[in-house]
């Protein structure tokens, strides 16, 4: 049964500003899903403008005028005709939605009406958008699926800047849902949802929209080779299109390690190398769990930075441990003792403690016999990547073999760093009048937990993108399937918050700490369909939402770039490629 959008499917009963609205159903419950995307309107007067309230329903709830009828087997005992009777009129059902907007209308009146778009035009009263629900509408309000002017109204119309952004569709008539794509990179944002749930799809999905639209520079850590060329579903056995494949010119793709291929046979644009005199000590100290560090190895390392400056890691690590040499005392006597390039030397040198001098060099070690990490790179890959972020282009970090929590834990934080720092500087001399504007830069992690979890946020430079970096135009994007994992407070910093099925409650509460009516939400999220539907709320939508999802498919593609991704593009989009 296709249901008319004209025609209302019940009328509000009852209800609280704080508890949502109850509204009795004129059509059968089996036609409307929790989720549903409604609105109750309250007709305008002939001078007195009306008011349209949108909201998700919540809940639906049988009911019955006489409880007798509840109990009895009705259709069994009075037949068919009484029984439609009183399945109508009787025995009935009601939904509860909660109220996120409303929007005032115009006057009935076409004199009325004029005056009313007169005084907006002059300025003399604002022009009518959807704002917080702050009371509201009487018994017997007629509520109405929503139609695809009122998701527009809400969510924003399809435009040739970018700027609404197709996401999905709603639950019932299946209308397109835009996500605020300039709204979503002003503020950090995450993607939760169970294995299986299609994050990392929906991830490219937003992905393709920033970078075809050239919203924001992207920065993506791909731990799993997924995101940068093209790669297999391992559930479908199916062809996954990679973001290289489709944006050749604007997606550059950076392997870890010298000579470093992906997926074995495909070279990437450049590759990284790490400088030795790039690292912090506190790029060490987060990974404290990783390594097994002692409490003692913060003084270790704030030692060797005192002696060596920036080449502390090099000089370091190139001590010997166990290194030693005869001496001859002033009686004559010979013995052994550790030399000055020894571990155990510099440690006595400095009155450190040689067994925490010699479990740090271990340690340490494991880093300086990694292969990417060399004394001097043979190419300057990092500015590479800065230029191509500057330029709007999307950089992706494959990970390659190194595929493991120290080599991710590590590279990605120390990278982003120095990232942070050169934004900062951009941002400074652009505030000063020195340089242009900075491009806005979204930096995708996935599997954040590791970088972001209560032990080790605060030490991370992921942290302070979470909480101070959107005044620099850097944010983040946070991709993870236990957001409960996540410190609180770089959860509560999440502006836009996309999630999939969530089985378990810590997670589900982790989504929607800080946001308003997440009581109401909790059960939305535990009901969502697995791979299909997403709840999205928070500051990149006016409110909480329900969408099917969009598939990343050929028809997506079609939909973004023309027939198949190959159709016939203008001077302007071939010279954004180069970056111009």
């Amino acid at each position: 049964m296709t249901l008319d959008p004209t025609q209302p499917i019940g009328y509000i009963v009852s209800g609280s500003l704080q508890g949502g609205l109850e509204a009795r159903l004129s059509i059968p419950a089996v036609h409307l899903q929790e989720g549903a995307f409604v609105v109750a309107k309250v007709p305008p007067g002939e001078h007195e403008p009306g008011w349209q309230f949108y909201g998700l329903v919540t809940d639906l709830r049988l009911a019955a005028s006489d409880e007798r009828f509840a109990d009895e087997q009705v259709a069994q005992r009075f037949g068919g005709a009484l029984a439609a009777l009183l399945y109508g009129q009787t025995l009935y059902t009601t939904l509860l939605f909660v109220p996120h907007l409303m929007l005032e209308v115009p006057p009935e009146g076409p004199e009325a009406a004029a005056a009313w778009w007169a005084a907006i035009e002059n300025g003399q009263r604002a022009r009518p958008r959807p704002m917080p629900v702050k009371t509201i509408p009487p018994h017997h309000t007629r509520v109405y699926l929503a139609t695809q002017g009122d998701v527009d109204e809400i969510f924003g119309k399809a435009d040739a800047e970018g700027r609404f952004f197709e996401v999905g569709a709603t639950r019932e008539q299946g209308y397109a849902v835009r996500l605020d794509l300039e709204r979503f990179i002003r503020r950090p944002s995450g993607v939760f949802g169970a294995t299986g749930a299609g994050k990392s799809f929906l991830v490219r999905l937003l992905l393709a929209g920033l970078i075809h639209y050239g919203r924001a520079a992207v920065l993506i850590y791909d731990m799993h080779n997924e995101y940068g060329f093209d790669s297999e579903d391992p559930e479908k056995k199916t062809r996954v299109i990679g973001l290289k494949t489709k944006f050749p010119a604007r997606v550059r793709v950076v392997a870890l390690g010298r000579g470093a291929l992906i997926h074995g046979n495909k070279p990437p644009d450049y590759h990284l190398e790490i400088a030795m005199h790039d690292i912090e000590p506190a790029d060490i100290l987060l990974l404290r769990q990783t390594l097994d560090l002692t409490d003692t190895a913060a003084l270790v390392l704030d030692m060797a930075r005192k002696q060596w400056r920036r080449h502390w890691f090099q000089r370091f690590t190139a001590l010997e441990p166990g290194k030693t040499e005869v001496i001859v005392d002033d009686k004559g006597r010979e013995r052994r003792v550790p030399t000055p390039d020894s571990v155990e030397g510099w440690a006595r040198e400095h009155n450190i403690h040689e067994q925490s001098a010699l479990a740090l060099h271990r340690r340490l070690r494991q880093l300086r016999d990694r292969d990417y990490v060399v004394e001097t790179p043979a190419d300057d890959t990092l500015a590479a990547i800065i230029q191509d972020m500057e330029h709007g282009r999307a950089v992706v970090l494959s990970f390659g073999e190194y595929e493991t929590e120290l080599d991710y834990l590590f590279v990605s934080n120390l990278l982003t760093r120095l990232i942070r720092e050169h934004w900062v500087r951009r941002t400074n001399a652009y505030r000063s009048g020195q340089a242009d504007e900075p491009r806005p830069l979204v930096v995708v992690v996935e599997e954040a937990h590791k970088l972001l979890s209560p032990e080790v946020a605060g030490q991370t430079t992921f942290n302070i993108l979470a909480r101070e970096m959107r005044k620099y135009y850097v944010t983040l994007l946070i991709v993870d399937q236990r957001p409960s994992q996540i410190d609180d407070e770089v959860m509560s910093q999440l502006g836009t918050r996309i999630a999939g099925w969530l089985g378990d409650e810590h997670d589900i509460r982790a989504v929607l700490a800080g946001l308003s009516g997440r009581e109401t939400l909790r059960g939305l999220l535990s009901r969502l369909q697995l791979g299909e539907e997403v709840l999205i709320a928070g500051f990149g939508v006016p409110m909480p939402i329900v969408v099917r999802t969009r598939r990343y498919d050929d028809a997506f593609w079609r939909a973004l770039l023309g027939d198949a991704g190959t159709a016939a593009r203008s001077e302007d989009d071939l010279l954004a490629d180069l970056g111009y």
